[in-house]
């Protein structure tokens, strides 16, 4: 019989939110280790697996790719280390979200230019040139 701190697939992915394929796809690349498995082959994960993949999740949120996020969860567990060692993931990070904002706020301006014209009876569309300069 399976403990009640340990859950199967099902059940785990469905706390933590992804995809049974995304479990699955986490343990191939590395974010989750290899669980033990029941005498019957089914996988188990526990609370310490469920807070790896909501972390994984929350860092691939800020833009951090798989492998980067592997890379800072080996940290992650280390004393210490994980801060000195790994902030410029998250400044690299800061920076595409800045390259990113910068591009939607072009985009918007090319949107507001568009609308503007089509209200003063010009419909056409701004061209991209236009909108960067």
């Amino acid at each position: 019989m399976m403990s009640e701190s340990r859950m199967r697939i099902g059940e785990f992915s469905r706390k933590a939110g992804v995809s049974v394929d995304a479990v699955r796809f986490y343990e191939r690349r590395g974010v989750l280790r290899l669980v033990p498995r029941t005498d019957g082959g089914y996988r188990t994960f526990d609370e310490d697996d469920l807070e790896r993949v909501r972390l994984t999740k929350q860092l691939q949120k800020l833009g951090l790719t798989v492998e980067e996020v592997v890379d800072a969860l080996t940290f992650h567990g280390a004393e210490g280390e994980a801060c000195a060692s790994e902030r410029w993931r998250l400044e690299q990070v800061e920076a595409r979200i800045a390259t990113q904002m910068a591009e939607l706020r072009r985009t918007r301006r090319l949107i507001r230019e568009t609308l503007a014209a089509c209200e003063a009876g010009r419909c056409h569309l701004v061209s991209v040139q236009d909108a960067r300069a």
